[in-house]
């Protein structure tokens, strides 16, 4: 960072439409996992970042944590469990969370925030905005908090800068946008691919692809993505598994939730509906709190692409 981003003042206007502000020196950042380490990824490190309600206190959900390196960034347990000590202890000067609703922060309760006199700023990731939108917010907020967009993210490939823009500065998610799009577009039919969370022997929440913006994204791309019917949740279909056996067969890929709180297709092996998915599709992790930033995104394209063309 150059002193003259030193000594710049800081400001940003989130998703809500709240703007938060400082100045006078790099901003102590504490994030929630997943907006952490997108903006590890952009080059802020986060001083700390908190969980979910999902997540343990002793240890951050890997899903979500990216490459944030915890000898680094400290770990203070699952937002709702944090305190108003512990936050002041971190010394912050903004928190980061995401938004499903464009109103609240998912994972940390705002009223303990201004107790602590701590602004904090809410990246939308609802199923309403594109993952383009989602990573660019990311992009524009590491930007406002002093990274140097000229450089590659952490993580990208380096060698394709001329391919790049200002959400993929390496060009690396358009590559690999393209070549899923080509593979989707060379196949007999659209792909078909189903999007599960397994909740154990009885039952599992099929998701609804135009909740999240990673999966819409795949749907863009030219994947025909399996929508289970309609129920309370704007996120899932609950149902037992023959429920998601009913959704339709010739499904290439099964994309299955990895993180710790889902049951792991290793659990399920024994399971016959598992097995009936499964027997001609390829499985592939599927990590609902992606962080998002370029690299990222174009890692799971490349695993989608090469999980359809497995023989």
């Amino acid at each position: 960072m150059t002193a003259e981003q030193l000594d710049h003042a800081w400001e940003f206007t989130d998703d809500r439409g709240v703007t938060a502000r400082g100045g006078g020196r790099p901003p102590r950042i504490v994030a929630y996992t997943r907006a952490g380490a997108a903006l590890d990824a952009y080059g802020v490190r986060p001083v700390a970042v908190y969980g979910s309600g999902h997540d343990s206190a002793a240890a951050p959900e890997p899903a979500t944590s990216g490459a944030l390196d915890f000898a680094a960034v400290g770990y203070l347990g699952p937002g709702a469990a944090l305190d108003e000590r512990a936050l002041r202890a971190a010394d912050p000067d903004l928190l980061v969370d995401v938004t499903y609703d464009g109103t609240a922060p998912y994972a940390v309760d705002e009223g303990l925030a201004a107790a602590a006199g701590v602004p904090v700023a809410a990246l939308s990731v609802s199923g309403g905005v594109t993952l383009e939108h989602v990573v660019g917010r990311f992009g524009a907020l590491a930007a406002a908090l002093g990274a140097d967009g000229t450089h590659a993210v952490r993580g990208a490939a380096p060698g394709t800068a001329a391919a790049g823009t200002a959400t993929d500065p390496d060009g690396e998610w358009a590559a690999a946008r393209q070549e899923l799009r080509n593979l989707a577009a060379s196949a007999a039919r659209a792909p078909r691919v189903l999007v599960l969370s397994p909740a154990g022997p009885d039952q599992v929440h099929v998701a609804r692809p135009d909740a999240w913006p990673e999966l819409s994204h795949l749907a863009g791309l030219g994947l025909d993505l399996l929508r289970p019917g309609p129920s309370a949740s704007a996120n899932w279909l609950t149902t037992p598994w023959d429920g998601a056996l009913a959704l339709g067969d010739d499904i290439e890929l099964v994309l299955s939730d990895v993180r710790g709180h889902a049951t792991q297709p290793a659990e399920l092996a024994d399971l016959p509906a598992w097995r009936r998915l499964t027997a001609s599709a390829a499985v592939l992790p599927w990590n609902p709190e992606l962080p998002p930033a370029p690299a990222v995104c174009a890692a799971f394209l490349r695993d989608v692409a090469a999980a359809l063309r497995r023989p």
